[in-house]
């Protein structure tokens, strides 16, 4: 069975202190980094307002190690999502999920090694419909479906 992870809450102070509640302590945005990288979820709240600042902070995280010069985001990317992002709201989670995946398997597309495995499929798999083609035309032509055609047009004539 998979277990589940908790989230793991964070708040946000008006100085831009981010207080981890799990260890009662202030964190990094280099922390928090590392821990999703890690595979915890986090929810950062606003300490005062109670709002939900999660994106925000996710959104200053990626800014911050752009600056650092250590960008997990190609440019591509990024100008898509800001592209998107807007219409993400409007027209829900699923638009941007399809876009992502539409842009991640352009990117693997780009591959050489990945384009050349898929246009030797296509190759492979139009060889096989020919292959069937010719065996299904064979199979028509055989004596022995010739001589079963011939009886049963004996047996029809009598």
């Amino acid at each position: 069975m998979e277990k589940k992870t908790m989230i793991r809450l964070i708040k946000r102070y008006g100085s831009r202190k981010l207080y981890d509640t799990e260890e009662s302590r202030y964190v990094s945005l280099d922390e928090l980094a590392g821990w999703i990288r890690a595979g915890q979820q986090i929810r950062v709240i606003d300490n005062k307002t109670s709002d939900d600042v999660t994106s925000q902070t996710l959104t200053q995280i990626i800014s911050e190690e752009g600056r650092k010069g250590t960008a997990l985001l190609p440019n591509e990317m990024l100008h898509e999502l800001i592209r998107i992002g807007e219409q993400a709201v409007s027209s829900g989670v699923e638009q941007l999920q399809t876009r992502m995946d539409q842009l991640v398997q352009a990117s693997i597309d780009r591959i050489g090694p990945v384009r050349r495995a898929r246009e030797e499929m296509a190759r492979l798999r139009e060889r096989l419909e020919d292959l069937e083609t010719s065996l299904a035309s064979i199979d028509t032509e055989s004596p022995e479906s010739n001589r079963k055609s011939t009886t049963a047009d004996k047996k029809e004539q009598s």
